[in-house]
């Protein structure tokens, strides 16, 4: 485990609190107003993925959908080593430099491929912070960003208790949601019904440049299962990735049925 120096931690305090005051929380968007998004035509998605055991070495995933039909026209995997440690409450220090690389690489490359929303594996403002992965990348790119968390984040009292269970049981359709509120009645996120396939819900936050309700909104639009189909892409991407890079190395060495079993039955990705 690395051990973070104390000065590193205030840096980091004082670089997102700068960032705080660019955030913007409300729709600033053309296509946000639409009913139908009329307007967006590309919906981004990141992820970071590890292999199980390995703190230090990453997966870094982005993948362009078009929209509404949510097929792919964009995708790269980069292995990375991660050079900073992670601390509760800056985990955007330590994951957003590589998924911001590969977005200013397509940038620079192929800029009409940029999208015009993020959709970040994992929290934008429902953060310990109320400052999230999805708030940093979406400040640092000035982009349309959204977090939606598997888990719920159980911070400033939002708690995953009886309550909390019952107000998913009333969940009753694809697009239900209910506000997770603070301790102080601040609404931080929704926890979001994303498919009638499944009763368990995703948690959905503001990252930057979009509103709660558009944000919840349109994370169901993405949805085909219950996790949005910018995420689910990268998943599919890392575990092709994952394949070849495993393949390519065993042909080396004259096994790719044993590296094929590998990748396939003894490598975890944590999400």
């Amino acid at each position: 485990m690395w051990a973070p120096e104390e000065e590193v931690v205030k840096k980091w305090e004082s670089e997102q609190e700068c960032m705080k005051q660019r955030l913007v929380l409300e729709d600033t968007e053309a296509w946000q107003k639409e009913p139908d998004f009329r307007g967006l035509e590309r919906v981004g998605g990141v992820d970071l993925s590890f292999i199980k055991g390995d703190e230090h070495n990453a997966c870094a995933q982005l993948v362009i959908l078009n929209y509404p039909d949510l097929q792919v026209v964009y995708d790269v995997s980069e292995m990375v080593c991660l050079s900073s440690p992670y601390v509760s409450g800056f985990l955007a220090f330590r994951e957003a430099p590589p998924l911001l690389q590969l977005l200013l690489t397509l940038q620079r490359e192929q800029p009409e491929l940029m999208p015009q929303v993020l959709i970040v594996d994992g929290n934008g403002l429902f953060h310990y912070r109320e400052f999230g992965l999805a708030c940093h990348l979406g400040v640092l790119l000035d982009l349309p960003c959204v977090g939606v968390a598997k888990n719920l984040l159980q911070v400033q009292g939002v708690v995953k208790n009886d309550e909390h269970m019952s107000q998913i049981s009333a969940l009753s359709k694809a697009g239900d949601s209910f506000p997770l509120v603070t301790d102080s009645g601040k609404i931080l996120g929704k926890a979001l019904r994303s498919s009638d396939r499944s009763t368990k819900p995703v948690y959905v936050s503001v990252g930057h440049r979009i509103s709660l309700n558009t944000a919840v909104r349109l994370t169901h639009f993405c949805c085909r299962y219950r996790v949005p189909e910018p995420t689910r892409q990268t998943l599919v991407t890392i575990k092709s990735f994952s394949l070849s890079l495993v393949m390519k190395s065993s042909r080396c060495n004259g096994d790719e049925r044993q590296a094929s079993r590998h990748v396939l039955t003894q490598t975890t990705f944590l999400n």
